[in-house]
């Protein structure tokens, strides 16, 4: 799996994630929707992305976005 992939799967279940928890847990956990949001958004236009990073550290192969 390369790291774009990676990023995108991570992404996708941390959105899922958050939703649920604030669907059963708290209102508040909204924020964490919010926060994936925000970095997804700022990545399409920096190239920056902790999490490609960390993919990229535990030895995902590259990819062509990050």
């Amino acid at each position: 799996m390369s790291v774009d992939k990676a990023v995108l799967a991570f992404a996708g279940i941390m959105v899922l994630l958050s939703v649920a928890l604030t669907v059963w847990v708290s209102p508040l956990f909204v924020w964490l929707t919010v926060f994936v949001g925000a970095n997804m958004f700022q990545s399409a236009f920096t190239g920056f992305c902790p999490a490609a990073m960390i993919f990229r550290k535990l030895g995902f192969k590259p990819g062509n976005a990050f």
